[in-house]
């Protein structure tokens, strides 16, 4: 499923992602370290993108700041095959929003047409059946390699939430010479998710940044999350008030409320991370 906010936002053009492309075990990355380099590689963070996928500018940035804030080695694979929506489906969305002249009522048809185009290759190439095999291959490859000995995070958005919030089951036969696929979860406004049935399977910690207003995970299922994740302490809820699905990613930066909520958000999955890879020793 999908629906209109996964497919709106704002482009960050201000600022140039400043990581690599490579292949890396058998995907598509974008990969990209901390600035400075006195300080050893603290550990591995596999982003899982929004519908806009590896190649959009902001997920690419924050991969970018994730490096720089947490000393972090981070990857952004392309784990939809080629499918992510087309960036500009999120002018489309916008437009289709607009109600203040007549010409926006009568190229509103238009612009509809255009977003299903958009929007139903997305939903139906990227569905999770098809998508999550490759996503578990990719992380089963990095523990096995270069995520050895170090912690390994996941931090989903929107698309991605679903395939963190399965990561962190931690099931038996996804270990890798007993070791967890992933030492922690991120996952900021989620989607897809059943629930609470998917957050009562967690076992490796996630903490969920959650939007007050996201259509797609309403106040009433953040509190079942809440619950979920408290009664088995496997992780944190902090929600973001006022906020709207995509907030973490796509956040309007001319918006001050909005772009300090998206900072706070990087802060949240920083700490996260710092927090529970204190806890790995391999």
């Amino acid at each position: 499923m999908s629906c209109p906010d996964c497919f709106s936002g704002h482009v960050h053009e201000d600022t140039t992602p400043r990581g690599t492309v490579t292949t890396l075990h058998g995907l598509k990355a974008y990969v990209t370290e901390p600035t400075s380099t006195e300080s050893p590689i603290k550990g591995i963070i596999i982003i899982i993108p929004d519908a806009f996928g590896w190649e959009f500018v902001n997920n690419r940035i924050l991969a970018d700041h994730y490096a720089d804030k947490g000393g972090y080695k981070v990857y952004l694979p392309e784990f939809m095959n080629g499918h992510a929506a087309p960036v500009w489906a999120l002018n489309t969305l916008s437009a289709i929003m607009k109600t203040s002249s007549i010409m926006d009522w009568i190229t509103k048809p238009y612009h509809i047409a255009c977003a299903m185009y958009a929007m139903i290759p997305f939903v139906y190439h990227t569905k999770f059946t098809t998508c999550w095999p490759t996503v578990k291959t990719f992380f089963t490859a990095v523990r096995r390699n270069e995520g050895a000995n170090l912690p390994i995070a996941a931090a989903g958005f929107c698309w991605g939430g679903l395939h963190t919030v399965y990561l962190a089951h931690d099931k038996e036969e996804d270990k890798v010479n007993g070791k967890p696929l992933i030492d922690a979860g991120f996952t900021g406004h989620p989607s897809n998710l059943k629930i609470p049935a998917d957050i009562e399977k967690i076992k490796i910690p996630v903490s969920f940044a959650m939007a007050e207003l996201d259509n797609m995970v309403k106040m009433p299922q953040i509190k079942q999350i809440e619950k979920a994740v408290g009664e088995r302490d496997v992780g944190e809820v902090k929600v973001y008030y006022g906020a709207g699905h995509g907030f973490c990613v796509r956040a309007d930066v001319m918006v001050k409320d909005v772009r300090a909520q998206a900072e706070e958000a990087e802060d949240q999955a920083i700490a996260w991370f710092q927090k529970q890879f204190a806890k790995v020793s391999y």
